[in-house]
């Protein structure tokens, strides 16, 4: 047991690890929930980045295998997408070395609202897969450039990775939002353990914190990836809308309070 926590902060962390997991498991954006609860029990900031990572990406691997095995997903043709993905994860990390990702949230306070009204109010959002109109040399195209592209943003910039994989999917390549959240979780986790990774060599997380709130997020993924895979959009839609919702208010608190 982690030495600096009481019995109780354990359970409340893990409890909110939990609930993150089902969210993420559905429309991402668990870290919403996760980093301001690692931060609140008192764990060093320097290592919260690392071990939200590890405690997410030992979730995630849960709703890889269950959304994959419901869809029977090939995964041969996959692998360009994932390897774009982490490319651009890679090159996002290197940009923000150079560049202030804090310009990059005026941005995503114009862009939220419109994406979460465009899902709002298109009641048949996501409810079908319509992917088949496209030719397999479109759907990997338009794929590749969707991976790299929030990989990018995902390496400078981060909140809402999962949900904009997932939006992107379906908007452009024209799968149900339940195949795009499936496609959303495997990127997701290549990103994700590219940069856990990068955390282990460096030493900045907390492993054995890590690795037990990887329990409780390998709990709330399996019960989000069952809830996903039995209602489908039903259930995934409005979640998306709460994490659009959730991270445009976390984008402008940290705004407007010069953070």
């Amino acid at each position: 047991m982690h030495e600096a926590l009481s019995l109780g902060q354990y359970a409340v962390l893990a409890a909110l690890v939990f609930v993150a997991g089902v969210v993420d498991s559905l429309a991402g954006g668990g870290g919403l929930i996760t980093l301001p609860a690692y931060l609140s029990v008192g764990l060093d900031p320097s290592l919260v980045l690392g071990t939200n990572k590890l405690g997410s990406s030992v979730g995630t691997v849960a709703s890889v295998a269950r959304y994959s095995r419901s869809l029977k997903l090939a995964w041969r043709p996959f692998v360009p997408t994932v390897v774009a993905a982490v490319i651009g994860s890679y090159a996002g990390a290197r940009l923000a070395v150079f560049l202030d990702s804090s310009h990059l949230r005026p941005l995503l306070l114009l862009a939220l609202p419109f994406v979460a009204f465009a899902v709002l109010f298109n009641p048949g959002f996501g409810k079908t897969d319509t992917s088949a109109g496209l030719s397999r040399r479109q759907l990997s195209l338009r794929s590749l450039v969707i991976a790299f592209v929030v990989g990018v943003y995902d390496g400078f910039f981060g909140p809402g990775t999962g949900t904009f994989f997932a939006l992107g999917m379906t908007a452009l390549c024209g799968y149900g939002l339940l195949e795009a959240t499936t496609r959303a979780k495997i990127l997701n986790l290549s990103t994700n353990v590219a940069a856990l990774l990068a955390f282990l060599a460096a030493g900045r997380l907390d492993l054995k914190l890590g690795l037990a709130m990887g329990v409780a997020s390998l709990a709330g993924h399996s019960v989000g990836a069952h809830l996903g895979i039995k209602k489908g959009a039903a259930v995934i839609r409005p979640v998306v809308l709460l994490v659009c919702g959730a991270l445009f208010v976390k984008i402008a608190v940290d705004f407007w309070s010069g953070r």
